[in-house]
């Protein structure tokens, strides 16, 4: 009948279809305007570019430098006044509800003309995508009405929400308000799922915040990046290059010797060092601690164990008199505690000199091997073992 379209599907087939079109979406998303636009983080062929280009014309109007503008904004200003989109800041329900209007607000000439740079300006982003973009999409309500009649209504529809409701959204809202940390970045960012399926690999999202520049977004085994599966699948075509996804650290089993690629691998690997470092000291440390503990800090122990890897700019007024109080009472956790951020104190003073952090690591190792906590000792004897990784 002439009401279903040219196609005359049946309500399955209309409902793969739509699912299908709202994947492309937000493959294009992640691999265009996200990790090539945004990041710089992995090269496409021209072709595929301009089909991305293209179909995000069609079914979303978005603009490649104001997306691109607003989540470099995003990066530089996390979790502060001047973050376009921080549910931190401005609620979640806000975010979450509003993430389109946000992204619209965000969109100011000196936004754009600060975080726009390297973004398309050719003739038809020009003269098309940028000067009619609610033409396209207009041109997929005509084609989708063509192609499946009454039904092209709802899957217009669906199309329309699905990047203001998963990415604008769900990314942008979810992804800095719950879920699990795999590494302790300066803001709070949050992995929202292990499996990054629906977003295109966008719900690893604390992974992303950690290592920006990585076209890779899945970090542990158990992590899932169907975005980097297609990045994979496109550059066996030629079609794609990604760049930045391996560390530069490299660990030598039996190296003893610090040496100032020793430094660099750590510093270059420093919130995975971090975390194996909770893993293999502050946590191992706190259970041994918790049967010594009284009867006052012990129901704190759970609360103690997130607090102390917590990256210090995110611990709250309440949660740090709880942590000082627990160190005061406890030499052993107060000097692991002071280990690790004499050990971010590598990286994150400024100014120092290659041998100066030499030095400085050294010392540290020295210093950590002589401590008498065993655990503290072999993470030590772990970090000498770093290097860079060999060229090729």
């Amino acid at each position: 009948m002439w009401f279903n379209g040219l196609l005359d599907l049946s309500v399955m087939q209309l409902v793969l279809v739509t699912l299908g079109m709202t994947h492309i979406t937000i493959v294009s998303v992640t691999l265009y305007l996200h990790r090539h636009s945004a990041h710089n983080s992995l090269d496409l062929h021209p072709a595929l570019k301009h089909f991305f280009r293209f179909w995000l014309w069609l079914t979303t109007a978005q603009n490649t430098k104001e997306w691109t503008a607003i989540h470099r904004k995003h990066h530089a200003k996390c979790e502060t006044e001047e973050d376009p989109h921080s549910p931190v800041v401005l609620g979640i329900r806000k975010v979450l509800f509003e993430g389109a209007e946000l992204y619209a607000e965000s969109a100011t000439a000196e936004t754009l003309e600060r975080y726009g740079q390297r973004t398309p300006e050719d003739w038809v982003e020009r003269k098309v995508y940028s000067r009619y973009r609610m033409l396209g999409i207009t041109l997929m309500a005509v084609i989708n009405l063509a192609l499946f009649g009454v039904h092209g209504i709802w899957i217009w529809a669906v199309q329309m929400m699905w990047i203001p409701v998963w990415a604008a959204g769900v990314v942008n809202g979810i992804g800095h308000w719950m879920g699990y940390r795999n590494y302790e970045c300066a803001d709070n960012a949050r992995n929202i799922s292990p499996l990054g399926l629906l977003i295109g690999g966008e719900e690893l999202h604390n992974n992303h915040h950690t290592y920006p520049n990585s076209s890779k977004l899945s970090r542990r085994w158990f992590e899932v990046d169907i975005g980097w599966g297609y990045i994979r699948l496109f550059q066996l075509f030629g079609l794609a290059k990604p760049k930045g996804f391996r560390p530069i650290a490299h660990h030598v089993p039996g190296k003893i010797d610090v040496d100032v690629e020793t430094v660099q691998a750590i510093a270059n690997n420093r919130f995975d060092i971090m975390r194996q470092y909770r893993k293999r000291v502050m946590e191992p440390v706190l259970r041994q601690q918790k049967a010594l503990m009284d009867d006052e800090i012990r129901p704190r122990y759970r609360k103690l164990k997130h607090l102390l890897s917590r990256e210090v700019t995110l611990i709250q007024p309440k949660e740090k008199e709880t942590l000082e109080t627990v160190l005061e009472r406890n030499a052993v956790l107060r000097q692991i505690y002071e280990k690790s951020h004499e050990l971010q104190a590598l990286w994150r003073q400024r100014g120092l000199k290659p041998q100066d952090k030499l030095n400085a690591l050294m010392e540290w190792c020295r210093e950590a091997e002589a401590s008498g906590i065993r655990y503290l000792e072999e993470f030590a004897e772990h970090l000498r073992a770093y290097s860079l990784r060999p060229a090729g």
